[in-house]
């Protein structure tokens, strides 16, 4: 699978190869540190004056290798430490072959070329930051040098033809080559540079940042002009670096389709898959370091647009963080990974992991944010600091020394920490929903024809299968529930608030990267930003299952519907009200009562229309059972789980209960005893409706045109209502997507119009309120605004 190298031509007047420094050079090299604060070698070897290039390349590194921090101080010393001592490890095993650069890891599959790259670019950083304990080593440059020597002379090369995974190819192995280029620029030689300049030309041609589409979209298009632009400021190519800003411009406006940034602040890539919290999280990253590198230049992105990026801080992805963890609705297949065998550091790649990775990215962002801007993030990103406590960010193994200062300058500072906003959010185009509320986050996760049932490939997250149908995620107090070995432990087919055929399903069931789509349209629903109403026509992964389910956001809770649940699987039918994570030895008490259940330091359930199953037991698994790159350890953890059978091959099933997040149980008994608390109106095939009157809240989804209570719908319709003394909000959306015109009746004396959106029309007032709505096809809501006799 590879093939001899191509000499690359010498530049008149240069050596046969690149030559070592003596061994008085690099020591003078490493002293000279003593008084940089944390600059690299690299970084203080300065070019001509004014040289464009050099100026960008010393940029880079000080956003990569961080400076201004005291690399005697912690947490940057043991940081700093670990890092010399895993460098000195892997010099000692390096061991060049003809597949593989050190033993176990083979250039195929392509992987192993990153995780090549990925070592020597740990060995790179020992060599040129302080306090690593192999500062200026002459045996770990030589070390470098022999392993990029390889790598170009076996594998890595313009001669190659590039196999299996595309991505090591373009993204994972140059990202890396051109990181260490950078830093041992001057340490090289010519050849070298030029050599690794070919190698990127070779597998990211400009072709690559050509139409926006394939693989070329989204993160991946940001990942590619990460490389190109880096490689034009090795390479001295001014053309490179233009071509890379300007191949940035199709990532920033709003998408209808596809992948991208939504409107309504989803992001989607793969085409099929919600992915705010990982390929989302790299796109920020990616554009954050290329805003600051070329800041000022003469490449500076300058395009208009970038402000859409910005903006989507506060609207697409501060909402998806709770507590400094990312929710795994939008983590696609990397919910998988746990543990992974490559990682020579065992850092832990949880909802805690991504979440870092995703607040990490806005710090570096802030940095070409306005002073607003910046400001606001700042006090988000300081309340995220302050309040995990699972995976405290100013200590997180995953992060270099770069960005740990980074994220202690942004707590030192004279910003106050921002608490977790209430409000509701509703991700319409990646079929997500965050409603947050004092004291608990739920989120919701759904699919569609747009959105996956779920998202596998590359040996990763084969049993993902239900994580779509429905999944309620939901949090308070402790933020560990989902990070604490959730994944490898639970049972698939038994996910919290999921309605499920027990059928059982193969491993990657419905095919891989996100082709396993039901075709079902009405999914999503509508919210005044406080409330909301939810809904997803359901139909089973590899099943004949199909049903209605609601959900209904409110103060304190989630009322919970389903209805027309029908299956001809031949195997029962269940709809998991929920299934908690205790830990390896949890011993919280377990209660119930009539028409309740309550789970210790958790929280409690309403049970409107029937008693649950229940049970707890201990379940043991490994990373590697859904992820053929992680671990093989195996643990245990214990669950408590409540559902509802519905039978074998039901025909007409339903359900009715309430989610009471963090409520102590003496509160749940109260609200089963309160009658007066919840009425629901309709909850069958065609329309599932309830109202909360002290709230007065009316929510009603019409899979049909219909009547439920005071509200009416000419055609499928999410409806909302809201009264508060005498003024009340109507919200509406059209979750079939049909872009029909759609009118709503609300059987209430109204006064007159206060405010309405444009999409909008007013029929009537008086006895009662006659809207006509022109949904246009994104499920947007669409609000009026009144007051009442």
């Amino acid at each position: 699978m590879t093939a001899q190298r191509r000499p690359f031509p010498r530049r008149a007047g240069e050596a046969a190869g690149p030559t070592r420094p003596s061994r008085r050079a690099l020591l003078l090299a490493a002293a000279a540190l003593a008084t940089t604060g944390g600059a690299t070698p690299a970084a203080q070897v300065a070019g001509p004056p004014g040289d464009p290039y050099d100026t960008l390349r010393r940029r880079w590194l000080s956003i990569a290798l961080g400076a201004g921090y005291d690399p005697a101080a912690e947490p940057y010393a043991s940081r700093l430490a670990r890092t010399g001592a895993l460098a000195r490890d892997l010099l000692a095993t390096m061991a060049p072959a003809a597949n593989s650069l050190w033993a176990g890891h083979p250039f195929d599959p392509p992987a192993g070329i990153t995780r090549s790259y990925n070592r020597l670019w740990t060995m790179t950083q020992a060599y040129v930051q302080q306090g690593t304990g192999a500062t200026g080593d002459p045996d770990l440059l030589a070390g470098v040098l022999s392993g990029l020597d390889h790598l170009s002379a076996t594998v890595y090369h313009p001669a190659t033809t590039p196999y299996g995974n595309w991505w090591e190819w373009q993204i994972g192995s140059p990202r890396l080559l051109l990181d260490i280029t950078a830093a041992l620029y001057d340490r090289l030689g010519d050849a070298r540079v030029e050599a690794a300049c070919a190698a990127v030309d070779h597998f990211v041609p400009d072709s690559a940042l050509g139409d926006y589409s394939g693989t070329s979209t989204g993160a991946n298009r940001v990942d590619l002009c990460r490389s190109v632009a880096l490689r034009g400021i090795l390479g001295r190519a001014p053309a490179k670096i233009a071509l890379a800003r300007d191949a940035l411009s199709p990532v920033f406006p709003y998408v209808t389709r596809g992948d991208g940034l939504y409107a309504d602040g989803s992001f989607v890539q793969h085409t099929w898959v919600a992915y705010s919290g990982t390929y989302g999280q790299v796109m920020l990253d990616g554009l954050g370091r290329l805003f600051a590198l070329l800041a000022g230049s003469d490449w500076e992105v300058t395009d208009p647009n970038r402000q859409i990026v910005l903006d989507s801080v506060e609207r697409a992805y501060a909402p998806l963080i709770h507590d400094g963890l990312v929710m795994d609705s939008v983590n696609g297949r990397a919910i998988s990974r746990g543990h992974l065998a490559s990682d020579d550091r065992s850092v832990l790649r949880s909802d805690h992991f991504h979440g870092g990775q995703l607040i990490a990215a806005l710090a570096i962002l802030a940095e070409g944010a306005s002073r607003e801007e910046r400001d606001r993030w700042h006090a988000r990103i300081k309340g995220w600091i302050e309040r995990d406590t699972v995976a405290p960010l100013l200590t997180a193994p995953q992060f270099g020394v770069a960005t740990l200062a980074r994220l202690h300058t942004i707590a030192a500072a004279p910003v106050p920490a921002a608490p977790e906003p209430t409000g509701h959010h509703l991700f319409a185009a990646m079929d997500r929903a965050v409603h947050r509320r004092p004291g608990f986050t739920v989120n919701i996760a759904m699919a569609s024809d747009r959105i996956a049932h779920y998202e596998c490939g590359n040996g990763e997250n084969p049993r993902g299968w239900h994580t779509g149908a429905g999944m309620v995620s939901w949090w308070s107090g402790a933020s560990d529930q989902y990070t604490d070995w959730y994944w490898p432990t639970v049972d698939w087919y038994r996910l919290p608030g999921t309605t499920v055929s027990t059928r059982r399903l193969a491993d990657r069931e419905g095919g891989e990267w996100g082709t396993a789509r039901p075709d079902a349209r009405w999914v999503g629903g509508t919210t005044d930003g406080t409330y909301a109403a939810l809904g997803q026509h359901l139909k089973g992964l590899g099943s004949t299952l199909q049903a209605r389910k609601s959900w209904f956001c409110a103060a304190d809770a989630v009322i919970c519907l389903g209805a027309a649940i029908s299956c001809s699987d031949g195997v029962p039918v269940e709809t998991i009200v929920d299934n908690r994570n205790l830990g390896a030895h949890g011993t919280q008490r377990f209660a119930q009562g009539p028409g309740w259940a309550h789970l210790e330091d958790h929280g409690g359930w309403l049970l409107l229309d029937g008693e649950p199953r229940t049970l707890r037991e201990d379940r043991t698994g490994a990373w590697s059972d859904i992820n053929t790159g992680s671990t093989t350890e195996r643990r245990t953890r214990r669950w408590q789980t409540l559902w509802l059978d519905h039978g074998t091959d039901p025909a007409d099933a339903g359900y009715a209960y309430v989610l009471l997040p963090g409520a102590s149980r003496r509160t749940v008994a109260r609200r089963a005893a309160d009658r007066r608390w919840l009425s629901i109106l309709a909850n069958d095939a065609t329309r599932q409706a309830v109202v909360v009157p002290s709230l007065g809240l009316t929510a009603a989804n019409f899979w049909q045109p219909g009547t439920a209570g005071p509200l009416a719908a000419s055609a499928g319709a999410s409806v909302l209502t809201v009264r508060r003394g005498r003024t009340a909000t109507l919200c509406v959306s059209e979750p079939p997507r049909t872009g029909e015109p759609l009118e709503i009746t609300w059987d209430r004396p109204v006064r007159r119009v206060v405010r309405a959106d444009k999409t909008v029309e007013v029929l009537a007032t008086g006895r009662r309120l006659r809207l006509r709505i022109t949904p246009g096809t994104a499920c947007a809501t669409h609000r009026c605004d009144v007051t009442l006799d």
